[in-house]
């Protein structure tokens, strides 16, 4: 797998007092985000479990470097990242991966090593071209706010709100949201969406659970029953939640459901 010289990525890392013996868990953020949304509540909630919890930030993403070279990334750039980080834990960790980030992780699980995946409103191993058309034919506004976004501009308040949230959110949360959103590599988005698919057949057989949300604009739940039947499990459908469960008001639901799983399978 590829390894890469850059300088030292944001790993934000929470671990329960008195340490843990259940398997560690490495959080990948989506698209136009970074580590920091994990760290909003499901760092906290884990280690407050009994997991070691870290979230990185992939490169260009959050405080990691070099955001002014972000165009350049591609997928398997920011599955190095995510390599390095898992490197340099004691045991493969179990992975969760949100949107761009569950794409990550299966592209991750074709030569990496873990011990679980838990895919989030992931990106399909069929690629986003499906849930970009689909947007577009739904919501052109908001196809046109990503597309500002991932262009470098910022976007409005009302299309952040319906592109992430199904249930309220506060203003002032909704505007450090804004504030600590950012553009995506286009280089990247072409990848997820025609030129670096998952090879399915390569990626590991590990236990993996596999979720998705009523109301998600983005990857909606037809895109997340495709993954489930893609690797031959159940698709678990959570309702009244939008695109960003980890910051919605019933993100614990979701973390609930995650831990309940991880505890089934003993890790």
């Amino acid at each position: 797998m590829k390894r890469d010289n850059l300088p030292q990525l944001e790993v934000i890392s929470r671990r329960p007092e008195g340490g843990s013996t259940r398997r560690p868990l490495l959080f990948v953020h989506g698209a136009y985000t970074g580590a920091w949304c994990w760290d909003e509540h499901f760092l906290a909630y884990f280690a407050n479990h009994g997991f070691e919890a870290h979230a990185l930030s992939l490169r260009g993403h959050g405080g990691s470097p070099d955001r002014r070279v972000l165009d350049t990334y591609r997928i398997d750039d920011y599955v190095a990242d995510v390599a390095r980080v898992v490197d340099s834990l004691d045991v493969p960790p179990v992975l969760i991966g949100h949107s761009m980030g569950g794409f990550v992780v299966q592209k991750f699980l074709e030569e990496g090593e873990a011990a679980a995946a838990v895919l989030v409103c992931s990106v399909p191993p069929q690629g986003l071209m499906s849930s970009a058309l689909g947007l577009a034919m739904r919501r052109p506004g908001l196809m046109s706010e990503f597309n500002k976004l991932l262009g470098g501009g910022r976007v409005d308040g009302e299309a952040l709100r319906l592109a992430l949230f199904h249930q309220p959110v506060d203003d002032a949360d909704l505007r450090r949201y804004l504030r600590a959103s950012q553009s995506e590599s286009n280089r990247a988005i072409w990848d997820m969406s025609f030129f670096n698919l998952p090879r399915v057949a390569q990626v590991a057989d590990v236990p993996m659970l596999v979720m998705g949300a009523r109301h998600d604009e983005i990857i909606p739940p037809g895109q997340v029953e495709m993954t489930a039947q893609t690797y031959g499990v159940d698709a678990h459908i959570l309702p009244d939640l939008g695109h960003g469960l980890m910051l919605e008001r019933g993100w614990q639901r979701v973390a609930e459901m995650i831990r309940t799983w991880l505890e089934t399978h003993n890790l």
